[in-house]
């Protein structure tokens, strides 16, 4: 894990590749440079649309191409894609289950300098609630490549969480990857660390740290959140009896409640959960705001220390 690219500049990328599909259309409100739609642009002019700091009218705009037969990739801060626009992708790409892929960049308190007011830790609950949208949240580069083609693959809306700090890439090239299925990177015994997007790298070497203390950990990589991959929680909630569950989101809504709704109707075992504890971000570096905000693999290692004692 010692190359480090953002999923952002990861998703730009696909973007570029994917565009040799002439029914492929990007649209972005003002930040193609930021979201890095700028590299599809620069191939394929002739179907990037910006659309202006109108992020509501952008989604309807996507919706319109959708209606007509087009694969609409639309890109904005997340902030912007789940908060702002929210009446507009769930009336307009939601209700009526069009394919349109949104692309929302810089999720997360790891978006930095911006601060609360762009620091977006709700998104994952509010788009998982809508009927038939699904999410995901990828790890790194190669999975965010993946996750981007597959996208464009399927039919109807997708919610992409993207962020804009380099994180570690993870997976090795080519790695195969499957909408709605999850995927075990370590196998342990003792307990089972559940991560999602940046919190991926940080439960891997907090599996390092509690292999030492003789704690066998397994650690499952969650990129989709919905639909979540049900069979692999309830196989580690049966086969570790104990589940942690770490998020670069506010701790409700997010990927600890979901883990949870699965675990209570299936198989109950204790929990913890590492994420945003109900609170707004706030400006600062990125590294200074994963320490505060307990989004570290010392953290993770503190929680499944005391959640092996509930077992």
């Amino acid at each position: 894990m010692s190359e480090k690219i953002a999923t952002r500049v990861a998703y730009g990328k696909a973007l570029a590749e994917i565009g040799k599909n002439e029914n492929i259309v990007v649209l972005d409100a003002d930040l193609s440079g930021s979201t890095k739609t700028d590299s599809f642009k620069k191939q394929y002019p002739e179907r990037h649309f910006n659309i202006g700091i109108a992020e509501g009218n952008m989604m309807a705009v996507a919706a319109g191409m959708a209606s007509c037969g087009k694969t609409v990739f639309a890109s904005t801060f997340a902030v912007f894609a789940a908060g702002r626009a929210y009446d507009s992708i769930r009336n307009s790409i939601g209700y009526p289950h069009l394919n349109v892929k949104i692309g929302a960049t810089h999720a997360g308190i790891t978006l930095g300098e911006d601060g609360a007011s762009h620091q977006m830790v709700e998104d994952i609950a509010l788009m998982r609630a809508i009927p038939g949208m699904t999410v995901i949240s990828p790890a790194d580069a190669v999975s965010t490549n993946a996750m981007v083609k597959l996208a464009a693959e399927m039919y109807g809306p997708v919610y992409l969480r993207l962020g804009r700090l380099d994180v570690p890439v993870i997976y090795e090239a080519g790695t195969q990857f499957e909408i709605g299925k999850g995927n075990q990177l370590k196998d342990g015994k003792d307990i089972t660390i559940i991560a999602t997007g940046f919190m991926v790298a940080p439960a891997l070497k907090a599996a390092e740290m509690l292999k030492e203390d003789g704690v066998s950990a397994r650690v499952i990589d969650i990129h989709t959140i919905k639909p979540i991959d049900s069979d692999i929680i309830i196989k580690a909630a049966k086969e570790t009896g104990a589940i942690i569950t770490c998020e670069e989101h506010n701790l409700f809504g997010g990927l600890g409640s979901a883990v949870s709704e699965v675990v209570v109707k299936n198989h109950p075992v204790p929990m913890e959960m590492v994420g945003i504890e109900d609170t707004f971000g706030e400006s600062g570096k990125p590294i200074e705001l994963v320490e505060k905000y307990g989004l570290t693999p010392e953290n993770i290692y503190k929680k499944s220390k005391a959640l092996l004692n509930r077992k």
